[in-house]
């Protein structure tokens, strides 16, 4: 299988996400050499939910335990990190107007945070506070205020202490939050799909990462859906179940496929497109999600995951940083009693910020260098990775933006590789990627910037002040220094 390349990659992250499908290869599976063996379970076990939270009159009450566990993974037990035991951790699902309170244990070993990706919610105080410090053997409280005119769809949390992001994503700290419809979509069932990597060493510890995976952007040798390994789905013909796909991936692209199953994507991230679109694939860059409705067709299809070339760091010896073999992550058997045709889902209008007046234009550019650089946070040795030739800084606010402002960026990567830009709390609507400009209203917050090209959003800094990041989401490239810090005010 040729592994999708960085042209036909533009659309990474849900713009137009409708690709030609492709032929199924060979499935195989890629390992690392300091990856211990996972077992595969033999018997092809049901693909199970993450625990679910559900609000009740206006609010949920959160306990979340971060801490080193022993899971199951196939039929091996290995030491991951994981929310309250479980990888993942339980799905949050509330609805617009509501009231979160969570209260985080920090049993790691290493200071850590949350962050809740995606979500329009404040930033400060004990808010979506990437600056927050919790450490080891301390518990924090957060609270969340969701607008009442929130969009709905699928968001994620996971840690984002500067330094440390990777790694605790990497070793298994993500769960998803569902924002829910207020006029219901109909569906027969509805999945809620945490699609990660992760490598263990022979001991089933979290494998050590070394300096040449970190420039490239680690990616894991065992591909799990809600930490399973290779699960099967049962449905029946006709059947319409709706799909939510987080890639929690720390630097992985997913181009994923189901053939001979019928796909129409909601939308992507914190957006929802005005019809469901057709589609053959769905692209999802690391942070990136899909809200997808599947129409069952009598058959057995494989979820699998193609290849993706991301680039390569500049003079590194070892080829491109890409999947090198098609994934199988889960297996869907479709049979029996034909269901009855459900109603179509409703049809929005999405907002356009391409008539409103634009307050300022701003230009920030995504670069990789040279190694040696001391006062970003990176080691010696490693490769420079900055934005508009800096590295990260929380004490410098680098870009300085007016409440209420409607503004247009054009993010530049002047770099071999591809890298996925996440502004917080404010969501980006996609004007251009790669060059090649957006048709409908599409709502992102993580936008792909592919190698050598530039993508060009506009944002309504409104609702919220306060101080904030954006940064490349993969995750490595983060922790090396490609973050800026934006205070709105």
């Amino acid at each position: 299988m040729e592994p999708l390349s960085r042209r036909s990659a533009l659309t990474l992250g849900g713009v137009g996400a409708a690709f030609v499908v492709a032929g199924c290869a060979g499935l195989a599976w890629e390992w690392t050499t300091n990856a211990g063996s996972i077992a595969r379970s033999s018997n092809g076990a049901e693909l199970v939910q993450p625990k679910l939270l559900h609000s009740a009159n206006g609010r949920l009450e959160v306990n979340l335990s971060a801490s080193q566990s022993p899971v199951k993974i196939g039929d091996t037990t290995v030491n991951a990190l994981t929310y309250n035991g479980s990888l993942p951790g339980p799905t949050l699902w509330v609805g617009p107007g509501d009231t979160v309170t969570v209260s985080l244990a920090n049993r790691l070993n290493d200071p850590t945070n949350l962050h809740t990706h995606g979500l329009h919610v404040s930033p400060r105080g004990s808010g979506d506070n990437v600056f927050r410090r919790i450490d080891s053997g301390t518990t924090a409280e957060y609270r969340y205020e969701i607008p009442k005119d929130h969009p709905p769809g699928v968001f994620w949390y996971h840690p984002h202490h500067h330094g440390l992001a990777a790694q605790q994503v990497f070793g298994g700290l993500y769960g998803a939050i569902i924002v829910d419809d207020i006029t219901p979509i109909p569906a027969t069932v509805e999945r809620v799909m945490i699609i990660s990597d992760l490598s263990f060493d022979a001991f089933g510890n979290i494998a050590a990462t070394s300096q040449m995976d970190r420039m490239r952007g680690r990616e894991g040798s065992t591909v799990l859906v809600n930490g399973q390994l290779d699960a099967t789905m049962t449905a029946h013909p006709g059947d319409r179940e709706r799909w939510r796909i987080v890639n929690a991936c720390t630097s992985r692209y997913l181009d994923l496929r189901l053939d001979g199953q019928s796909l129409q994507l909601l939308g992507n991230d914190s957006g929802r497109f005005g019809m469901p679109r057709p589609v053959n694939a769905l692209a999802l860059a690391p942070g990136n999600r899909a809200d997808v409705l599947v129409t069952m067709v009598a058959g057995s299809s494989v979820l699998q995951a193609l290849p993706v070339d991301r680039g390569s760091p500049a003079g590194m010896m070892g080829g491109t940083s890409q999947s090198s073999e098609t994934i199988r992550l889960a297996t869907l058997r479709v049979s029996g009693t034909a269901a009855s045709p459900l109603p179509s889902p409703p049809v929005s209008t999405p907002r356009d910020l391409r008539s409103d007046a634009i307050a300022r234009k701003r230009t920030l550019i995504l670069a990789m260098g040279g190694a040696g650089m001391g006062g970003d946070g990176m080691g010696s040795g490693m490769m420079r990775f900055t934005i508009d030739g800096r590295g990260f800084d929380a004490a410098r606010v680098d870009q300085s933006v007016a409440a209420g402002a409607i503004e247009e960026w054009t993010i530049v990567n002047t770099s071999p590789m591809d890298h996925p830009f996440h502004l917080h709390v404010w969501p980006m609507q996609v004007i251009e990627i790669g060059g090649h400009s957006v048709e409908t209203p599409t709502w992102q917050d993580v936008v792909n910037v592919p190698a050598h090209s530039q993508s060009r959003v506009r944002i309504a800094f409104e609702d919220f002040t306060g101080t904030a990041v954006y940064h490349c989401h993969i995750l490595d490239h983060e922790d090396n220094g490609m973050m800026g810090v934006i205070s709105v005010q």
